[in-house]
């Protein structure tokens, strides 16, 4: 699985799509689940981990 995922960044939608696809064949919307992934990469990258557990700790 790593390796299939190695350079995500570089991949265009699609790609990443087949790549999904491989391990969430029987998945019902695997681009919605593209996009709510890309959303919370884009989102990690922008804040630090301490901030993320302070905030699951939190609730």
């Amino acid at each position: 699985m790593v390796s299939e995922i190695h350079f995500w960044e570089d991949l265009s939608k699609s790609d990443k799509l087949k790549k999904i696809s491989i391990f969430l064949g029987g998945f019902g919307n695997i681009e919605y689940l593209l996009d709510y992934f890309e959303n919370f990469n884009d989102d990690l990258s922008k804040k630090t981990l301490n901030s993320y557990l302070k905030s699951v700790s939190n609730h």
